[in-house]
Order: structure tokens, then sequence, then C-alpha cells
């Protein structure tokens, strides 16, 4: 009984540091988020995001900063670089390369993706290549009657390596609450 009880306390503890270290800094907007962990199609678990928030920005600044390719590094926290590797027409193909972070834990992430840029308001991207088994993502953008921007992000992720499904949810929900609020910050500077 000693051991659960130690178990929920650590469980606790790491839980309350990871979100103490992984806030977002004062200022950054605070996006809508839901993040459930489903049943994937091949019987895995997969995250499934959906995350919203108002910029003052117009739609056209909105995409800028979305399909600024090899600026996202400067944007997006815990994404080291982000480099465009081809581009034919309305399709670009982009290496992203990033890390995941977890108390002590730290992992290096590397994905190809295809994105398909749909202006002036989609962008869908798909996983070509590296270290998520699922990564399909949609980006929307809605010009809004009085000004600004609704910027809507959908996703389905699952990593290929091992994420603890007790605090995986947590992390996720974190670390796309920090990419948001980066992004629709950067959006509003433009």
């Amino acid at each position: 009984m000693s051991n659960r009880i130690l178990t929920m306390l650590l469980l606790a503890c790491t839980l309350s540091a990871c979100g103490t270290a992984m806030a977002s800094p004062p200022g950054t907007p605070v996006p809508d988020l839901t993040v459930e962990r489903v049943d994937g199609a091949d019987g895995g678990k997969v995250y499934q995001v959906v995350s919203s928030g108002t910029v003052a920005a117009a739609r056209d600044v909105a995409w800028r900063v979305l399909t600024g390719y090899d600026q996202l590094a400067d944007v997006v926290p815990d994404l080291k670089s982000a480099r465009v590797l081809s581009r034919h027409g309305d399709k670009v193909i982009v290496e992203q390369l990033g890390a995941a972070r977890f108390l002590f834990f730290n992992r290096d992430i590397r994905l190809v993706v295809q994105v398909h840029e749909q202006p002036p308001d989609r962008i869908d991207v798909s996983l070509v290549d590296g270290d998520m088994k699922v990564y399909d993502c949609h980006w929307e953008l809605m010009a809004l009657d009085g000004g600004g921007t609704r910027v809507r992000y959908r996703a389905s992720i699952a990593p290929k390596f091992y994420v603890p499904g007790i605090v995986g949810t947590s992390l996720v929900r974190k670390d796309i609450a920090r990419m948001m609020g980066a992004v629709l910050s950067r959006m509003d500077r433009q």
C-alpha cells in the first residue's frame, strides 16, 4: 500500500513539475484546446487535438507566419530547425527537427512532412517520414467580420516511441498549448 501511495505522490509531483517547466511566457495567448487519447486505425493509441484562437492580425499575415517554413524554428518552442526540401506548386516537403522534453527525458524528433497549401485559408500537413507513426494536421484561417483572424488547428498524432498513457495526454496538451500560444503571438506581432 505504501508503494502505491509513493507512486501516486511521485506522479503528482512529476505532473506539477512538468506544468511549471513548460509554462508559457507571460502575455502569450491562451488558446482553446482539447486533447483526447483514442484508439487508432492500427489498434494503437492516437492523440486527437483541436485548438483555436483569435488574433488581431489579418488572414494574409497569419498565412505568412504558417507558411514561412524556414523561419518556423524562430516561432515554435522546441523546434530546432525547419527547412524546405522541395516545392511543387501548392505542395511543399519540409524537414523539421525538434525535441521532446519531459523532466530528465530528452528526445530529438525528426519529421519530414508534406504540406498542401490551399490559399488563403487552409493548410494540410501529412507525414512522409520520421519519428511519428501518425502525424496528420490541418490549419484553418477564418477572416472575422470586425477584423482579425480565427486560427484553428486539428491534428492526429502518435509517436513511434513510448509515451506513458497516464501522462501522455497532459504532455501533448502542454506542448500544443505552448506551440499555439507562440504561433498566435507571432501572428499578432507581424
